[in-house]
């Protein structure tokens, strides 16, 4: 693999995986409040 094949994949990994620790960092920070969440199912289910 060339250099610049190298570098891609590290900048794609630290994306997704970078992407994956923020959001489970906020999650943390934020929970969802289930009292937010609809009583029942919308109609068209």
């Amino acid at each position: 693999m060339s250099a610049a094949a190298i570098i891609m994949l590290i900048i794609a990994i630290l994306t997704v995986w970078g992407g994956l620790a923020l959001a489970l960092v906020n999650l943390q920070r934020h929970p969802e409040d289930d009292t937010m969440m609809p009583e029942e199912h919308a109609p068209e289910l």
